[in-house]
């Protein structure tokens, strides 16, 4: 249970101001070029829409925009649900992980999800993600008790899917994410509110196959590209509507790549690359102002770049290229990540992974394992993250996923 007191609120509040005045004064004889190498995290409202819900793909080392389909393919690709075998019509799948368990106790954070083919071509989806924060004891400035509260956050989406042709297909989704941090009874002369938006996806996916002769046997090699553009949608706000904050809009793109190495044995690997298209804080440099004293060495004045006014499609489209370090910050606020998956008999796997992310950007890194089972209509999957640096916050971190393939009651006979 966490203890929650406004003053510690303002001591944080102020420390962070201190920081921005010492930026702003430091500023001075700051080159742009300089810039690339500093601390510079890009942050939003509602990151839980980020993290990832399903065990599969956390032990694939969070990769999977052109993962084979399946419930879960909601968060990752829409477009992929077009995909699924006519066997396959109809599927859910519930995850669970006690999230960030080494640091606090009581956080959690959940998904269910689920699919049906509603046409050969035509996939209808849902899913409601819900994450909570635990409870929280609020107090005054002297400590005396206003009562406990549980924060939280959830997200419900719809989303559709459908094919273009053999290989291509298309899917869209649209969200609604509530967001309530500190409920709506006054504190501390303090009202806040329920922060409330709404975001759609919009992804695509191409998948074909080549075949190679290896060792005199043809072989066959599935592969899949993918695209996924998400949370586009409108600022959050916690209190009034000038002060709005971004959701974590992100573009993801990959390639899956899967080979049967027989008749019992496959091989599948991923490669994701994932970027924030929300504005870089930071400096920037205005040339031929003069009304300031923080200049560059070419007499530029720098200053602390505030983008939150900007529209939600102009600031995604800007994301590609206002970081003040120019192109090589820029370059450094893509993350990647990679995974391997070893299945035998279409009912065991084994799955490692890495992520990476600079480090200058969250210096988030971390490997990834887990396994799968599957037997007729049910699926278990499981994930643990193996982080780089001691005592970090995602240590010891599990999480697991049930799924369930309706289909297989109309086909008994299905995946055995």
């Amino acid at each position: 249970m966490l203890n929650f007191n406004f003053l510690n609120t303002k001591t944080i509040i102020c420390v962070g101001v201190l920081m921005a005045s010492y930026s702003n004064s430091s500023a001075q004889g700051i080159s742009r070029s300089q810039l690339a190498g500093q601390q510079n995290v890009i942050t939003t409202a509602v990151p839980f829409l980020t993290i990832t819900p399903d065990s599969r793909r956390a032990a694939l080392g969070d990769a999977g925009v052109a993962s084979s389909p399946d419930a879960n393919s909601i968060f990752w690709n829409t477009a992929a649900l077009a995909f699924v075998e006519d066997e396959q019509k109809s599927g859910l799948s519930i995850s669970y992980a006690p999230w960030l368990r080494s640091l606090v106790p009581g956080i959690s954070y959940n998904q269910i999800a689920a699919y049906g083919k509603v046409s050969k071509r035509s996939v209808l989806a849902g899913s409601f993600r819900f994450f909570s924060f635990g409870d929280i004891n609020f107090t005054d400035d002297v400590g005396n008790p206003l009562g406990v509260f549980n924060p939280s956050e959830f997200a419900i989406d719809v989303a559709y899917a459908s094919q273009l042709s053999k290989n291509w297909a298309i899917g869209t989704n649209l969200r609604f994410i509530n967001s309530n941090l500190a409920g709506t009874r006054p504190l501390n002369g303090i009202t806040p509110k329920v922060g409330r938006s709404g975001a759609g996806d919009l992804s695509a996916i191409y998948k074909n196959k080549i075949f190679k002769k290896i060792k005199g046997d043809e072989k066959k090699i599935n592969y899949s590209f993918g695209l996924s553009l998400q949370n586009l949608g409108a600022k959050i706000t916690y209190s009034d509507k000038t002060n709005r904050e971004f959701i974590p809009a992100l573009m993801r793109i990959g390639t899956a790549w899967s080979y049967d190495i027989d008749e019992y044995n496959s091989i599948t690997a991923m490669l994701d690359f994932t970027k924030l298209m929300v504005p870089t804080p930071g400096i920037v440099v205005v040339k031929g102002y003069t009304g300031a004293d923080s200049l560059d060495f070419d007499n530029n004045v720098l200053f602390e770049r505030t983008r939150n006014d900007d529209p939600v499609i102009t600031a995604a489209i800007n994301s590609f290229a206002d970081a003040p370090g120019g192109f090589a910050e820029e370059m450094k606020e893509w993350n990647y990540s990679f995974g391997i998956e070893y299945t035998y008999a279409k009912q065991f796997m084994v799955r490692a992974g890495y992520f990476n992310e600079p480090e200058t950007k969250g210096n988030r890194k971390y490997a990834t394992a887990g396994f799968g089972l599957k037997y007729k209509l049910f699926g278990l999957d499981a994930a643990y993250i193996i982080p780089f640096q001691q005592s970090h916050p995602l240590q010891n971190q599990l999480r697991f996923t049930l799924k369930f393939d309706f289909g297989a009651f109309k086909d008994p006979e299905a995946n055995n």
